[in-house]
């Protein structure tokens, strides 16, 4: 687990101490990515500059130092991530003549281009990883990101030089770098809450779409990136060729999969543990840990003292019963927001997701311990967990009978009262009410519904489920909506269940872009690698083969994987409504948030900056205050903007708790009762 920069391009026309100077400055703002180790290459003739910083995980000997060079010269690399098979390809190599100095996978993985070419060897890596490889004899650069975008890769051409890196950060400290944004990316935010690929927060730099080569020889011509796997191609494949054994073969044929890609990820020459929460992902990733390992595994969870937020007493029974070496930390409310001035510089780019909080959090703590953890993420896209799966399959089959016509008129009639105004309705009944539904913001809820009722089909419907901003385009100042994955049908693979047409997007979309992402940038802010067993290649591939009923049943999701866990842990451990991994960030924004979001959204500042229309903002930000309406995620997305906005201005662009130091002491003040200097103003 690495960061990697660099760049290529006008060769000839700089110093090699020059090309040396500026690719170390880039890795130096990515140092926290690989504290351990630093590296660079440098062809002045070609004007090539390959970076790396090193997070030492597998082969602490200087034979995994990295940029590192082929056997007989040709390739260069620069990589960051972990190739699971790597003892599977050196066998193979190994019979094919090939030798090696030490025994990391980057050497696996030179040796391999060697063998196999650039494209057909990335076609066998199984893992996480993103490289730059310079072909020294065809002198040509070459770019590469794993099947499902795990580690993070972006690259652009400034003027003739083509830059990459793992974050932004780095590439920002290339000396032509232009810090432009672009508005089509601060309006998928608000829609999204967060950017989707391939667009970044910048003009002209792009994230490298998952499973994709970009390939340059530095010609006039800028290539677009080329798949070498394609996800579409396996949910078709494995749609036409369903599995068709009993469940109890399923079961075991998911079990011994997942045997084997937990097994891999627990390789390591470092502390390993694993997240715990006491769900049914990370519970299941926990067991398969423990049956395989020797000692008990260490497993770390945080908790919070409000009951709804709270999941610590379930992963302790989990830990309990698979004789795990647990540790658990409660977070006050205060930790919690001592986070908030670190996300900007963290992200990199403004990201919206706020379980970024518990993320960050929770790596910290593992890091204490361990320097990699494995997590339970992905099943949830995987096996159907989502809550909206379910209910937009249960709501397309109680509204598609209707006609268009009368659709809109019963959305009409739903909304004919404002939400605060339904909201207050429902409260005069509260007393008369089941005590589970006295609490429920009766108006937003019905607000929402109506929205599903007149969406006009299933695309429609799953966008709108996914949506935060519904018009974001009204709300940015020049803004306008980019075709993402969603929105262009073109080369959608034939699939006919609304629910698996679900799975598709939110694999291709929110995956990548909302939950790796966050994953990556909290373990790698305090230089912890994470790393996935359910994404593993085969893991995915099995997934889509299964029967919709083999992945949601009586409106419950993950029903395989449950059935695997029932192995290890007693489904009364398990089995509980899901939950999740969240912060009351409705109540803080009206609370010791408060003065720090009113300095963020201020109208005159906002018409000063020029990116948002003050109007929309102001009105749900007022609603939210007055307790009519819960807009925290809307309003968490401009904060996030706004927040992130706010440290290019002040020139802090690093991450560190000196960087954070002012805008953290600012939070502080506006949470003191005392305080009264709105933050950022």
């Amino acid at each position: 687990m690495c960061g990697i920069a660099g760049f290529f391009g006008s060769p000839g026309q700089r110093a090699a101490n020059a090309l040396a100077t500026t690719v170390r400055a880039m890795t130096d703002a990515i140092v926290h990515r690989g504290p351990d180790d630093g590296g660079l290459w440098v062809d002045d003739a070609n004007g090539v500059a390959l970076g790396h910083r090193r997070l030492s995980i597998l082969d602490l000997s200087p034979e995994g130092h990295q940029p590192m060079l082929s056997a007989d010269g040709r390739y260069v690399i620069v990589f960051n991530g972990e190739v699971y098979n790597f003892q599977d390809l050196r066998s193979e190599l190994l019979a094919k003549g090939h030798n090696f100095r030490g025994h990391s996978d980057t050497e696996i993985m030179l040796a391999a281009f060697l063998e196999w070419g650039v494209v057909e060897s990335t076609k066998k890596f199984n893992g996480m990883f993103a490289f730059a490889l310079w072909d020294r004899q065809d002198r040509v650069l070459h770019l590469g990101r794993d099947r499902l975008g795990e580690k993070p890769l972006y690259y652009g051409w400034l003027g003739d030089t083509l830059v990459f890196a793992s974050e932004l950060k780095a590439i920002k400290r290339h000396p032509q770098f232009a810090a432009d944004i672009d508005r089509r990316a601060l309006t998928g935010l608000l829609r999204y809450s967060y950017i989707p690929e391939p667009y970044s927060i910048y003009q002209g730099i792009h994230k490298l779409p998952p499973a994709s080569l970009l390939t340059w020889d530095g010609s006039a011509a800028r290539p677009a990136p080329q798949l070498y796997w394609n996800l579409r191609e396996v949910i078709e494949r494995g749609l036409d060729h369903p599995f068709t054994g009993s469940e109890d073969e399923a079961t075991d044929e998911l079990e011994t999969l997942l045997k084997t890609a937990v097994g891999q990820r627990m390789i390591s020459d470092v502390p390993l543990g694993a997240f715990l929460s006491g769900g049914i992902d990370s519970s299941l990733i926990v067991s398969l840990m423990q049956a395989q390992s020797t000692r008990p595994v260490r497993t770390f969870t945080i908790g919070f003292n409000e009951k709804e937020f709270n999941e610590a007493q379930h992963a302790k029974e989990v830990a309990r019963h698979l004789g795990t070496d647990h540790t658990e930390f409660y977070v006050t409310g205060q930790d919690a927001l001592d986070v908030i001035p670190k996300l900007p510089a963290l992200y990199d780019e403004p990201f919206a997701d706020q379980s970024q909080i518990p993320t960050h959090l929770v790596c910290a703590l593992a890091r204490k311990h361990v320097t990699v953890a494995l997590s339970g993420d992905a099943g949830d896209e995987l096996f159907g967990g989502y809550q909206r799966y379910a209910m937009g399959r249960s709501l397309w089959n109680k509204f598609a009978w209707m006609p268009p016509a009368l659709r809109k008129l019963t959305a009409g009639a739903m909304t004919a009262l404002p939400a605060g105004a339904w909201n207050s309705v429902a409260s005069f009944f509260g007393s008369i009410l089941p005590a589970r539904y006295r609490n429920i913001p009766f108006g937003d809820k019905l607000h929402k519904l109506a929205e599903v009722v007149a969406a006009p089909g299933m695309d429609s419907l799953y966008l709108n489920l996914i949506s935060h901003w519904k018009s974001p385009a009204d709300v940015v100042i020049g803004g306008t909506e980019a075709e993402t994955s969603i929105t262009n049908h073109n080369g959608w693979p034939r699939i006919s269940d609304f629910t698996h047409r679900m799975m598709q997007l939110d694999m291709e979309t929110y995956l990548p872009g909302d939950i790796l992402t966050k994953v990556d940038r909290a373990a790698m802010g305090v230089s912890l690698e994470g790393r996935i067993p359910l994404l593993d290649t085969h893991v995915m591939e099995f997934a889509w083969r299964l029967p919709y009923a083999m992945k949601v049943q009586n409106g419950k999701g993950k029903w395989l994987l449950r059935r695997v866990l029932d192995r290890h842990v007693p489904r009364h451990l398990i089995d509980r409504p899901k939950r999740g991994f969240g912060v009351p960030m409705e109540s803080w924004l009206r609370g010791p948030l408060r003065d720090w979001a009113a300095g963020l959204l201020d109208e005159s500042r906002l018409r000063r900056e020029g990116y948002f229309h003050p109007a929309p903002v102001q009105k749900k930000w007022q609603e939210h205050l007055s307790g009519t309406r819960n807009w925290n995620f809307y309003l968490w997305d401009v904060l996030m903007f706004q927040a992130w906005l706010a440290e290019q201005q002040s020139g802090a662009s690093e991450f560190s708790d000196a960087s954070c130091a002012q805008t953290h002491h600012k939070i502080h003040e506006a949470s003191s009762p005392t305080g009264s200097v709105p933050c950022f103003a």
